[in-house]
């Protein structure tokens, strides 16, 4: 064997036992935590529908319009796909390393990994997700392509970072206290009302939408809606989102560093 094969299959191996320990770490947590059957894992997913499928429900009993567009089914699972891919990842980031603490004791896994196999399993349901929603509009007679799809795919994965983000820092709040489980859901609930799923909030007065900007959540709606409806006034602080992403995600590899790791 020569010298380069040899540095090239040395670098290999740490690599290949990285991936794996990835791997069995996405297999116990997607087990774990749908009961280790299919079924458990196809209620998460379907759950956008289900949840879309409630609001245009609503609207059309009370015989209400779509705000913008013709399709309320396209107008609402544009906003609530969103905010739900948001909503999970944060949500499950954060709860990933309390749950699998036992995990941690062994040298090969680190907080980190655990964050990160979390991480991955919320985008592959979230995509998961987002495929069945477009598959139920399909079979409503609506079609589920953006005009500008780049603009809507790139809302999308601005709502990914924006959980990542949020999740990261939720880890080291819960580390000091464990009740923001519990604290987190209720604040979930005021900034999905506050994010203009069921809304527009750019025809509110300009003071009130001017405040309404600061949430990031609000602003990533706006972003996939863009993509849906390009010729609507809406304006997206496309810095702001992703300033916002990216500091959240470094102040919550900082806690995660430097406290969670003496604290959980």
């Amino acid at each position: 064997m020569s010298a380069g094969q040899s540095v090239a299959s040395s670098t290999k191996r740490p690599t290949e036992a990285y991936l794996r320990v990835l791997h069995a770490l996405m297999l116990r947590d997607m087990r774990t935590r749908f009961g280790g059957s299919h079924l458990g894992y196809a209620v998460v997913v379907l759950w956008p529908v289900v949840h879309v499928f409630v609001l245009v429900s609503i609207y059309v009993f009370r015989k209400v319009p779509a705000p913008l567009g013709e399709s309320r089914a396209l107008f609402f699972s544009t906003g609530a796909v969103t905010v739900l891919i948001f909503q999970y990842i944060s949500k499950e980031v954060m709860k990933a390393v309390l749950m699998n603490k036992p995990l941690t004791y062994y040298p090969q896994v680190k907080n980190f990994d655990v964050v990160l196999a979390r991480v991955l399993v919320e985008i592959i349901t979230g995509f998961l997700g987002l495929l069945t929603v477009m598959s139920a509009l399909v079979v409503l007679g609506v079609n589920p392509i953006p005009a500008d799809p780049i603009v809507a795919i790139a809302g999308y994965c601005a709502a990914i970072a924006l959980g990542i983000g949020i999740g990261t820092i939720n880890i080291g709040i819960v580390a000091f206290f464990p009740g923001w489980l519990i604290g987190y859901q209720l604040f979930n609930i005021l900034m999905y009302i506050a994010s203009g799923v069921i809304f527009l909030p750019h025809y509110l007065p300009k003071q009130i939408y001017d405040i309404l900007k600061y949430n990031p959540a609000m602003q990533i709606v706006e972003w996939v809606r863009l993509g849906y409806y390009p010729n609507s006034n809406m304006h997206v602080d496309y810095m702001y989102v992703m300033l916002f992403s990216l500091t959240t995600l470094s102040l919550g590899l900082l806690l995660e560093r430097v406290v969670v790791r003496k604290r959980v």
